[in-house]
């Protein structure tokens, strides 16, 4: 997993609560074997109305995407967040999360950030103002910054999650970060138990 420190770039408005992992990315899309490739398929339904916020070029390559509350409900797929990720997201800004999404999301690198209804919309209404505008993620400090009108937000990140991305650990990372206390253990163990 890469690390995940400072993320700074535009934004996109999904102006949309319960979104979930179907409409992330529908269900036609998990039968390839490949892990790339999904992001041809994020939001696919959504994005055959021309006037869908993905459609419009004045957000194309934004980083962060700002959405309404209990995002990624639904069913486990962690090709949701492939599919983000692939697309271009490093960020998702909502109000909450589904707990499976959000999970998937610190074992694959992309941030959940949970901010208040409140500063979500007010995050709407200045990307609206002008897509152009730049938001920073430090998730070394915890807070959301939007530098052209001062804003400041602080988020909650638990240690070990923040942990994870700041160091870039996935589930293999943390283990092998134990590596010597494992030898130290296995060189301990009775030889009749490592044998077969």
């Amino acid at each position: 997993m890469k690390q995940v420190r400072i993320v700074s770039g535009r934004a996109v408005p999904l102006k949309r609560s319960d979104v979930d992992t179907d409409q992330i990315i529908p269900a036609e899309w998990l039968k390839r074997v490949e892990r790339t490739g999904f992001e041809k398929g994020l939001f696919s339904t959504w994005r055959d109305d021309r006037n869908f916020v993905l459609n419009d070029e004045r957000y194309a390559g934004a980083s962060i995407l700002v959405a309404g509350p209990s995002f990624g409900v639904g069913s486990s797929r962690e090709h949701a967040v492939w599919a983000l990720q692939q697309y271009g997201f490093d960020v998702v800004i909502a109000p909450s999360f589904s707990d499976i999404f959000r999970n998937n999301c610190t074992k694959n690198g992309l941030v959940p950030v949970v901010l208040d209804i409140g500063i979500v919309e007010s995050l709407w209404a200045t990307i609206e103002a002008d897509p152009a505008t730049d938001i920073t993620v430090d998730v070394e400090r915890l807070v959301v910054e939007v530098p052209a009108t001062g804003a400041r937000h602080p988020f909650v990140l638990d240690a070990s999650t923040q942990e994870r991305f700041v160091n870039g650990l996935d589930d293999i990372g943390i283990t092998l970060s134990h590596d010597a206390a494992i030898g130290a253990y296995e060189s301990r163990r009775p030889a009749w138990l490592t044998s077969r």
